[in-house]
């Protein structure tokens, strides 16, 4: 009973993003808007920390984690492309790698082949998501540093989705052959705590 309310609780601290997303929409004020880029990153790397160092790994917590991420990131860049704090191509490459590889999910859990991949964290994925967290102050603290980072993250979400997709392709159940233990896959968002 103990590891289920740990568990709920780690979820619960995830799903917090959700909130501090809605927050991000009507508070208009910079700072208050920064605070909140800072609260959703501090949850991301706090949940990760714990699901890891207490040994609180679960299913749930793989596909919450990953939803919270991108669902505060993308309504925090939506918001500002709403603005006019960000182009539609700014927009649109600041969140190439999260469309690309939420697409290579569920096209992987429709192919029999990819159903069995493990999804988790990757090291490109956790650098993509944080220069867009850094794009995001960016537009906030420095809108001088806006472009090269789009630029930054483009270039990183590119190099992500061939990572991503490399691995999922290795670590597919082949016809006929034994599936050994493969490596661990990205989940749509780069990570558990990506």
């Amino acid at each position: 009973m103990r590891r289920r309310t740990s568990l709920t609780l780690l979820n619960a601290l995830s799903l917090s993003r959700l909130p501090l997303a809605a927050l991000f929409v009507v508070m208009e004020d910079p700072l208050a808007r920064v605070g909140l880029v800072l609260a959703a990153a501090f949850t991301d790397f706090l949940d990760g920390y714990i699901a890891r160092h207490k040994h609180l790994e679960s299913y749930w917590g793989a596909l919450i984690d990953p939803i919270a991420d991108r669902g505060f990131v993308m309504v925090a860049l939506l918001t500002f492309m709403l603005e006019g704090k960000l182009t539609p191509l700014e927009f649109g490459i600041l969140v190439v790698r999260d469309v690309a590889t939420g697409l290579g999910f569920v096209v992987s859990r429709l192919i029999p082949q990819f159903r069995l991949v493990k999804f988790q964290a990757r090291m490109l994925g956790k650098v993509v998501t944080t220069l867009q967290l850094g794009a995001l102050l960016s537009v906030l603290l420095a809108p001088v540093l806006v472009r090269p980072l789009v630029i930054a993250v483009g270039l990183t979400a590119l190099a992500s989705v061939v990572d991503y997709t490399a691995a999922v392709w290795r670590a597919r159940a082949r016809p006929g052959v034994p599936r050994p233990r493969g490596p661990n896959i990205p989940t749509p968002s780069g990570g558990g705590a990506a």
